[in-house]
């Protein structure tokens, strides 16, 4: 596994296991809560160690509950979760509340990366929201905090008036959609980029040309997706329902993309 190292020294692998909908009623997002860790299960088994959640997918308690009874230790594991502000902001004391809850479901003491899940059209609110999460960060409940879907206006607003610098900038980055000049903006600025759904937005055209790259090297089209996006160190966090196929995603550092592959893929 290949590491990236955040802009305050924290260690965070640059794969990861998305958790959406995991233990879910027909592996729905908005499913009920089956009462089983399977997915969770399938991936500490397959080797995955950094986990992504968020307080908007109402599931938080299966992957604490799957990473709990595992047999590893907690300090194996990097969580990502993340504040529900789809909504703006409610205020410190509903964001203190949401924040301890998540610490409850997710049954640890410490979180290794805490994000504010979107931004939203009120600057200053955005800046109380962050001064929490700095504070949770400098007690030491928060590893490293960050932002999900903030464009280089959003960050500003942080970076100019905030005290700690984000540590990642959580955005897509897939076929169709990759992000470029976000991505060189969060790294001008030494935050790094996870993408999330990496292997989205892929159509039949897409599907059979990087299916042709793969070929190559004796790899599927989800494979070179995922080796183009940690080739320009961007971390992924695919997700899928078939433990064989969770398994091929960590299963990418064992090939490189030549020049004219990544020409290739940009265009898509």
């Amino acid at each position: 596994m290949k590491n990236i190292t955040l802009n305050n020294g924290i260690v965070m692998p640059i794969i990861g296991s998305g958790t959406n909908t995991y233990g879910k009623e027909g592996n729905e997002y908005v499913g009920a809560l089956r009462g089983d860790t399977q997915e969770v299960d399938w991936a500490i088994d397959n080797g995955y160690r950094h986990f992504d959640t968020a307080q908007v997918y109402n599931n938080e308690e299966v992957l604490g509950q799957g990473i709990t009874k595992s047999s590893l230790p907690r300090k194996d594991f990097f969580i990502t979760t993340k504040l529900n502000t789809f909504e703006g902001f409610a205020g410190a004391d509903w964001a203190h509340a949401e924040i301890e809850k998540s610490l409850k479901k997710l049954q640890t003491d410490t979180i290794d990366l805490f994000l504010l899940h979107s931004p939203w059209d009120q600057p200053e609110e955005m800046l109380e929201a962050w001064g929490i999460l700095e504070d949770y960060y400098k007690r030491g409940v928060f590893k490293a905090i960050g932002v999900s879907n903030f464009k280089e206006a959003d960050l500003d607003v942080l970076l100019e008036n905030g005290t700690v610098r984000p540590a990642v900038n959580q955005i897509k980055s897939q076929v169709g959609t990759w992000n470029d000049a976000l991505i060189a903006y969060n790294k001008k600025n030494t935050i790094e980029t996870v993408a999330w759904s990496p292997l989205g937005g892929i159509d039949e055209p897409a599907k059979r040309i990087l299916e042709k790259i793969g070929n190559q090297y004796g790899k599927t089209y989800a494979q070179v997706v995922l080796r183009y996006n940690i080739e320009r160190n961007v971390t992924v966090i695919p997700k899928s329902h078939n433990k064989e196929r969770h398994a091929q995603s960590l299963a990418i550092f064992d090939f490189e993309l030549t020049a004219n592959d990544r020409e290739r893929i940009s265009k898509l």
